[in-house]
This record gives structure tokens, sequence and C-alpha cells, in this order.
């Protein structure tokens, strides 16, 4: 009997490829999913709220496309002008006081000193509090009848009635930076110390027998080994800061009298008159500032490399 041909299978499509090939399909196929959820949940989503910057959609309506209209209406509004400058003034106090004091307290972690764990997990509670409770916590603070600071103030003879810190123009805009710092430096804090750690301490001994003092050392060794960190902390943190909503929302709501307003909380009064299209063209004017942030930090971390 003669024996009948068994016929062949065709390759696979890896079988077809060369090594190199079939290991990038490989890798290709492996980022896929995650590059179809980033699509999905974060391209798509900032494409469109592009887009919707452009119409006049409300709520209940597809709206027309109407340019720049929104953007131009926005920039001849004083809410819009008051949120600009509270903005810049509440990230740059913000930012300023957490480099200070995170990096301080840092630096004091970072010793030999008693009870060292204790302290580093001590100052996660700010960080660890949820912002609800936090920021409505400082405003019970700052609350003009039983609050912690009038009455403090009033028992040192400071002042002689009750002041009204989150009513006033003067004082609204500092008590929520103070709120806002203490919520956030402990973020700085573990950054810089986990920083810290990773610098030789052959560097240190070296510089010590030189005969550098405390200061000389952490300016010539502690900052050039941390830069790097310290620059993709002040990105990151400046973008929450400035996105940041609970603190203004649950403290002052904006006022009094746009005095801490701020984007976030401008777009969400946007949506709450259901006009789409503005609340979205106050939150894409900030793309341009947080790309150029991103950019000036890219670029100094490159020339260092």
């Amino acid at each position: 009997m003669s024996q009948q041909a068994i016929p062949q299978r065709a390759p696979g499509l890896f079988a077809r490829l060369n090594p190199r090939q079939s290991e990038s399909l490989m890798g290709y196929l492996l980022v896929a999913p995650l590059v179809t959820c980033i699509v999905i949940l974060v391209v798509y989503p900032f494409i469109f709220a592009i887009y919707i910057s452009f119409t006049d959609r409300q709520v209940g309506t597809e709206g027309q496309f109407v340019g720049l209209d929104n953007y131009l209406y926005l920039i001849n509004q004083p809410s819009f002008q008051a949120t600009i400058v509270n903005t810049i003034v509440l990230v740059a106090s913000v930012q300023t006081l957490k480099l200070v004091f995170g990096m301080a307290i840092a630096v004091l972690l970072n010793q030999e000193i008693r009870f060292r764990q204790f302290w580093r997990g001590l100052i996660l509670i700010p960080w660890a509090m949820p912002a609800f409770v936090a920021f409505i916590t400082w405003k019970l603070l700052f609350a003009p009848s039983g609050g912690a600071f009038n009455y403090i103030l009033s028992n040192l003879g400071l002042v002689s009635g009750q002041v009204a810190f989150l009513s006033t123009k003067e004082l609204a805009m500092p008590s929520v930076i103070l709120a806002s710092f203490w919520r956030g430096f402990p973020f700085w804090v573990i950054s810089f110390l986990a920083a810290m750690q990773n610098v030789p301490q052959e560097l240190y001994e070296s510089a010590a027998l030189d005969g550098a003092n405390a200061w000389q050392r952490f300016r010539n060794v502690t900052l050039p080994s941390i830069r790097h960190v310290v620059l993709v902390v002040v990105l990151v943190s400046t973008i929450w800061t400035t996105n940041s909503f609970e603190a203004v929302w649950l403290m002052t709501g904006g006022g009094p009298s746009n005095a801490t307003m701020t984007f976030p909380v401008l777009a969400y009064y946007g949506l709450q008159s259901l006009r789409i299209g503005e609340a979205a063209a106050v939150s894409v004017s900030l793309l341009p500032v947080f790309a150029v942030l991103a950019l000036i930090v890219a670029t100094l971390l490159q020339k260092e490399d």
C-alpha cells in the first residue's frame, strides 16, 4: 500500500519572522491592552474636552462650534482675571512653603535623632488624612465663633473681637494657603527624604575631611544629588495644587468676592450653570501652562543628565 502524503501545516506568524521581528511583535502585543486603556480613559476624554471648549454646548444640547468665543468671553470676565491672579498667588506661596519646610524637615529626619521612625510615620498624617476631613477641620479652626484660632488670639489679648478669617478678603487667601501647605507638605518631606537616603555616605565623609561644615555639605553634596527629585516633585505638586478643588471649595467656595477663586472652582461654577463649553474652556486654558512647566523641567533634567 502506498502511503498518502500528510499535508504540512502552514508556519505560524511568529515562525515566519526572524527572532528580532518576533520579539518586537510580542512587545507590541503585550503593551496593546495598556495603550488601549490609556486611549479610552485619557486621550479620548482629553481631546473631547478640548473640542467642547470650542463650542457653546450646554446640558441637554449638542451646541455649535463657536471657535475662540468662550476664551474671549472668559478673558473679559473679572472673575477669570481674579482667578489667574489668585491661582498664581496660591501656587507660588504653597510651593515655596512646601519646598522650604519640606526640605528642612527631610534633612532633620535624615539625621540620627531619637524616635526617628516614629517622627517619620507621624509626618504622614496630614497626607494620609482624607482631603474632605482635613479642610473641614481647618474651616472649623478658622471659624469666628468657637474656632481654635480665635480662641487662642483672644486669650493672648491680640484681638478684642472675633476675626472672620475665611470671610475677609485680606485673610481668606492666607488661610487657604496655610491649610493647603499643611495638607501637602508631607509628600515633599517623604520624597526628599527618600532621595537623601540614596546619597552615598562617602561623599559626606569626603566633604567633612575637606573641612566642609553642615551647610556646605548640604549645598555641595545633598542638593546636587537630589536635584532630579526636587524638580519632579515641584512639577507634580504644582499641577496638583493648581488643580486642587477641595481646599478652596470647602473653606471659602471661591469667596469672598472672588478673593480665593481658582480654576477648578470657576470651572465647577460653570458646570453648575449648565454651560459646559465655558467650563471646559476654563480647564483647557491651563494646558499651555502645564505644557511649559513640563518642558522646562524636562529640559533641566536632560541638561543635568
